[in-house]
């Protein structure tokens, strides 16, 4: 006989499946009805502005990692 723990990763799976497909979906749908509505220069400034807040906030966290390494001993040298 089937055990219901046998079951369990099979519907766990499909059923993570049809969500994440479903919530995919409509990001899509609604990121290109977004699209749609903005105009060109406004993305890309906005494109703009994340990118070189994502590289500020790299650099500040190698830095933060680093000073980290070095206070704890270790040896950081390039």
């Amino acid at each position: 006989m089937f055990k219901i723990m046998d079951w369990f990763p099979v519907v766990f799976i499909l059923f993570k499946v049809v969500v994440l497909g479903a919530g995919m979906f409509f990001a899509v749908r609604w990121h290109y009805e977004q699209d749609r509505k903005a105009q060109k220069g406004a993305v890309l400034s906005a494109v703009g502005k994340i990118s070189l807040a994502l590289l500020l906030v790299l650099v500040g966290l190698l830095s933060l990692t680093f000073m980290l390494a070095r206070m704890l001993g270790m040896d950081m040298a390039l």
